[in-house]
């Protein structure tokens, strides 16, 4: 299919003629095999996908259009994201189309902006995210990676953790503390730094089903030019939180739970429990749950349709939604018997993988910010209680 070059403005259509197109799309271009994949898929897997979406133009549907964007809405990006998720879509190596450029876009310099955006949209440069360290998680003001100034140069030392997709990215941007002599969130600024500088190391983290989505990234007198700073000395805190944008809202889609019931339906029959009441008692209780946790979400997303702020409150969507799936996934562990321990499908049936879904529910109440942080952001400023 071929860019839409002859509308100028996609937030013109209506929506349900936007859905069309975009669902036309998907199912002419988006790989068939890889629906819905039970890991992380790694950027040559997910290659084809991101340069169909770049060949469209549709890979950067919230950067303005004068940058490469398509500049939609807020409510039309979110028609693609439930067409993304309706199909299976995988999500690509997107750091450096939702982080990373939309803080350019924000906070970089004009050089910054004509160097790096345009090789995000043309797949040169792919990104990772040089937040968490060791002792550095959720509580990301205590950070300790450090850069200092010899020079006209930032020398880095340190370390990061849990780095998503490390090992496929050729940039990282990175948060480092500058002072540390201020007060936690006021000494830290926000570094881009190439992976093929020299002193970096990177180590896959091998999870529980064999995969290395995760990395450590070591940082040995790793040295960058001072023009590689975004924004101001020691105001990267200000940065890394505006970076967030519909992060809540969307892992607190209704997506993978919504997928796990309609696998654990299909695994209850395969294993000849779908007719016992006691199970069925606990499946009507999750669907339930489900449908609660649709009607709380579309609340949040019309919001976003109207064009309206996100409060704290959004924090509830991803603890719901990370806490349902997991305890969808623990209800496929507990029926699938001896297949609980296979970490391949059920006789190679893709949509039966109890495993896969058992431990890709278990970090969705850890990253994005663990649910204990998110409870402690709903109860101080939604509930106004004390910290």
């Amino acid at each position: 299919m071929l860019p839409d070059t002859h509308i100028k403005d996609l937030n013109t259509l209506d929506d349900a003629e936007f859905r069309a197109r975009v669902r036309a799309f998907v199912l002419a271009n988006y790989p068939a095999d890889l629906r819905n994949p039970p890991k992380r898929l790694h950027f040559r897997e997910s290659r084809p996908w991101y340069m169909a979406l770049a060949d469209q133009g549709w890979l950067a549907p919230g950067w303005p259009r004068e940058w490469g964007g398509m500049g939609l809405s807020a409510a039309k990006q979110l028609v693609m994201i439930e067409e993304f998720e309706r199909h299976g879509c995988a999500r690509f190596n997107d750091m450096g189309v939702t982080m990373i450029g939309p803080l350019l876009i924000r906070f970089g310099t004009d050089v910054q902006k004509r160097f790096f955006l345009p090789k995000i949209l043309s797949g040169e440069h792919i990104w990772c995210q040089g937040y968490s360290e060791p002792n550095a998680g959720s509580d990301l003001a205590s950070l300790r990676t450090a850069a200092m100034i010899e020079g006209e140069r930032w020398i880095i030392n340190g370390q990061k953790i849990w780095t998503t997709l490390a090992n496929d990215a050729n940039w990282i941007f990175l948060l480092v503390r500058t002072d540390k002599q201020a007060k936690p969130q006021e000494g830290i600024s926000f570094l881009l730094v190439p992976m093929d500088t020299p002193g970096i190391t990177v180590r896959p983290i091998i999870n529980l089903d064999l995969h290395d989505e995760f990395c450590e990234v070591f940082f040995d007198n790793v040295a960058v030019p001072q023009e590689n700073m975004v924004g101001e000395i020691n105001r990267g805190w200000t940065m890394a939180k505006a970076l967030l944008g519909f992060e809540r809202l969307l892992l607190g889609s209704p997506k993978q739970a919504a997928y796990a019931l309609s696998r654990l339906k299909l695994l209850a029959e395969r294993m000849g429990v779908w007719d016992d009441p006691l199970f069925r008692d606990r499946y009507t209780r999750l669907r339930l749950d489900l449908a609660d946790h649709k009607a709380l979400y579309e609340g949040f997303a019309e919001r976003v349709r109207r064009g309206e702020a996100l409060g704290a409150d959004v924090s509830m969507l991803k603890v719901h939604q990370s806490e349902l799936f997991q305890r969808i996934t623990d209800t496929m562990i507990e029926i699938a018997g001896e297949n609980a321990g296979l970490l391949d499908p059920m006789g190679g049936n893709r949509e039966l993988h109890p495993s896969g879904l058992f431990i890709q529910a278990r970090p969705t109440t850890i990253y994005g910010g663990s649910n204990e942080i998110q409870r402690n952001v709903i109860a101080k400023n939604v509930l106004n209680l004390p910290g």
